[in-house]
């Protein structure tokens, strides 16, 4: 619950008490842009707020000192922009819509903490104006634009290259080597390592910019005086990842447990998949007979279409939640769909290449294929802007919270260890 305004704070309405700095009196200045902007992205919802405290009771992941999403309500009616992107407990709430659900107002607290979250993605992108534009329906031409570009500038460069480097087509038109003419391997690894580099550089900066403000909260916690050191805290946050433990306490939205659940292990699988493929160079179990694209009864082939499938299952329902009850789950943003719609066209299309790949359907096949690695060049292009960027920044902010102490988890387990 925000706290009670002391004498000062009777004197000047900008001056509040928050505890999270000592309990000294702090200026509030309100961010009007911030506020219109929270409004166009989880509408007006957290002005309906009256601080009851009844979310921070509901969420059963909520820490006992200092819980959420109560106090964020307070600062995001307050436009306290600064207050709310160096919190951790955005990103510690997992949208179940546990809160949402028990909210006597309609406030739905879930809803303004994800909007809360797309607002720290656009600010903490490299460059900025990337993470505007993923909010923005308007510039999907322009988006989709970029990588169709890059991918015919890379065809158009096919030939060049080759003369160049003195590269070779494998001899004969087998089905395994179908688009190898127009798509060679080579190139589509030049060209996605390439772009990988570039998101990871975006990566790195957008993570150290977080990080950072992540500990504009905490000055006073460093290596010395943490409640874990950095390693330990990776490793119970990957458990946690892979798991998918807080999702797990949900009763409102128990569903989104399953559908995240298979998301996220059916694009581990075709991730896996894929590297496979691109370090088939260096890689020493695939120096002999390796060929590409693998046939339909390949490990490898059936575990990505294993992985595809369990990906369509999982948006399949993460879709379905958000139509089944209005009142109690969220139908999700621009910001939303645009992920869940480009994860769907790189699945769907690259089943779609496979099945023609099988059939040599001319000349289709490479029309879609070209399409889906449109598809997937975006996705793997804008992870630091989109919503995808959530696999970053919130793993970052569960690093954080174990390595500075914010989890009571972290605080059983330290208490059990000093008894």
């Amino acid at each position: 619950m925000q706290d009670k305004l002391d004498v000062k704070t009777q004197e000047d309405p900008r001056v509040s008490v928050d505890q999270s700095v000592n309990g000294e009196p702090v200026w509030i200045d309100p961010d009007l842009d911030f506020i219109q902007s929270l409004s166009r992205r989880g509408g007006d919802l957290f002005k309906k707020c009256m601080q009851c405290g009844t979310c921070s009771s509901a969420c059963a992941i909520s820490p006992d000192a200092k819980p959420f999403p109560s106090k964020e309500m307070a600062w995001a009616t307050w436009g306290m922009k600064d207050r709310l992107l160096r919190d951790p407990d955005v990103w510690l709430c997992h949208q179940c819509t546990d809160c949402s659900t028990r909210c006597p107002r309609g406030a739905r607290p879930g809803d303004v903490l994800a909007a809360v979250r797309q607002e720290s993605v656009a600010y903490h992108a490299f460059p900025h104006f990337l993470g505007r534009w993923l909010s923005q329906p308007q510039f999907v031409p322009i988006l989709l634009g970029i990588p169709t570009a890059l991918l015919v500038l890379a065809l158009y460069l096919k030939t060049p290259l080759e003369n160049l480097f003195g590269i070779t087509h494998p001899a004969g038109q087998r089905i395994v080597y179908s688009y190898s003419a127009m798509f060679p391997h080579w190139l589509l690894n030049s060209f996605f390592i390439l772009i990988s580099i570039l998101v990871l550089l975006a990566v790195i900066v957008g993570v150290k910019r977080f990080w950072n403000t992540l500990k504009k909260a905490d000055p006073h916690i460093d290596a010395t005086n943490s409640a874990k050191s950095l390693f330990p805290s990776i490793i119970t946050t990957l458990k946690k990842i892979i798991t998918h433990k807080n999702f797990a306490t949900c009763t409102s939205g128990r569903s989104r447990y399953l559908s995240h659940m298979s998301v996220f292990f059916g694009f581990m699988a075709l991730s896996a998949v894929t590297f496979w493929v691109i370090t088939s160079g260096l890689n020493p179990l695939l120096q002999k007979n390796f060929v590409y694209p693998f046939g339909f009864w390949s490990p490898w082939k059936i575990l990505a279409n294993i992985g595809g499938l369990s990906l369509i299952f999982g948006l399949i329902l993460m879709i379905r939640d958000r139509f089944k009850d209005n009142d109690k789950t969220s139908q999700g943003s621009f910001f939303d769909w645009t992920l869940l719609s480009t994860l769907l066209l790189v699945v769907l299309t690259g089943f779609f290449t496979e099945a023609l790949h099988y059939v040599r359907l001319e000349p289709h096949r490479h029309l879609i294929y070209f399409i889906h690695l449109v598809f997937a060049c975006a996705l793997i292009m804008y992870l630091p802007y989109s919503k995808f960027a959530h696999i970053v920044y919130r793993t970052v902010a569960l690093i954080y919270a174990e390595y500075s102490g914010r989890n009571e988890d972290t605080s059983s387990e330290e208490a059990s260890e000093k008894q």
